[in-house]
């Protein structure tokens, strides 16, 4: 009995700390404030809003980790790639130019680090916590250091009840009706392909014996430098498109965003089930993982409870899913 409790806790970790974790805010948001009930279907269309830019990240991340990998530099290569959509839209560039501006800028920087990781052989930490500075000067020169406004057609006509594809994303246009937002059903697109890619070709079962002992895929005969670098530059294109909906929800380039957002993505991805010594991680468990971050902050919110303890729950979440993922590897040992 005692095995089996604590096989499912192992295996549903994820699952169960998101319903805790719902329940625990539920319970306690009527009880402590005044802001009424938070289970509630308007309050988590709220939620899964605010999920979307984490969920994107945590899709790129999740190959990166199950690769054996890590990437500090999200958080400013999200800042970078909006400040290069709201540029080139500040000057009239028609939107799809400027996503797939967005989109080729973070498989840039994405090809860069898996160059300098694979190719050079050089600790992925060290690498990304450098880019980490390059890319987020890069976003303030690029920004003149102050945000970037675009016309969006609101500004150009009044009059006009419509908005460019960019603006859409993250909105929709009855924000009290029940529909979700778009950029909603996008993650659920793309977390079902990234799936499809990990468990279901042969690319995804190179990514998790990398993962699993990098040594011994090289001696299969495996081009370990050309997928790592690979790995790399298709989490930045998941990490360009992060950088999209960032611009769509601030509706500017901010050069100074998503600082620290790289926390909230590689905590998703830990707490999802996923082993920072690569070869363990799903693409399920990370999207429980970054719900589970959004939850977090919204009920603390709700609470009332101040920013700092927001990043002390989000600290403490960490330490617990690392420790889950070392009991896991003891008992798989």
């Amino acid at each position: 009995m005692k095995a089996s409790l604590k096989r499912i806790l192992l295996k549903g970790g994820p699952f169960i700390g998101l319903i805790l974790v719902i329940a625990f805010f539920s319970i306690a948001v009527p009880l402590v404030t005044h802001h009424g009930n938070f289970f509630t279907y308007h309050n988590f269309k709220i939620i899964f809003t605010q999920t979307v830019i984490v969920a994107v990240g945590a899709l790129g991340m999740t190959m990166i980790i199950v690769s054996g990998g890590i990437d500090l530099s999200v958080g400013s290569t999200i800042a970078l790639t909006s400040v290069i959509g709201a540029r080139l839209l500040q000057h009239d560039w028609p939107a799809g130019v400027a996503v797939l501006a967005m989109v080729a800028g973070g498989a840039l920087i994405g090809l860069l680090n898996g160059t300098l990781i694979a190719g050079l052989r050089m600790v992925p930490f060290i690498v990304t916590l450098g880019t980490l500075g390059i890319v987020r000067g890069t976003a303030k020169w690029l920004a003149e250091n102050q945000t970037v406004n675009y016309p969006t057609p609101l500004q150009k006509a009044a009059n006009a009840d419509w908005h460019t594809p960019v603006d859409d994303w993250m909105t929709t246009a009855d924000p009290d009706g029940m529909a979700l937002p778009v950029g909603v059903w996008v993650v659920l697109a793309l977390a079902l392909l990234v799936a499809l890619l990990l468990c279901r070709t042969v690319f995804g079962r190179h990514v998790f014996a990398i993962g699993s002992n990098e040594q011994t895929a090289r001696l299969c005969g495996l081009p370990t430098v050309r997928l790592k670098i690979l790995i790399y530059g298709l989490a930045g294109c998941l990490f360009g498109l992060a950088g999209l909906f960032q611009l769509s929800r601030l509706s500017l380039g901010d050069p100074t965003a998503a600082v620290g957002l790289e926390l909230d993505i590689i905590a998703a991805v830990i707490v999802g089930g996923a082993s920072l010594n690569g070869g363990v991680g799903t693409v399920l468990g990370s999207m429980i993982g970054a719900l589970l971050m959004a939850v977090l902050r919204t009920g603390t919110q709700a609470m009332e409870w101040p920013n700092y303890f927001q990043e002390i729950i989000i600290g403490l979440v960490i330490i617990v899913a690392v420790y889950f993922d070392r009991l896991r590897q003891g008992r798989e040992n």
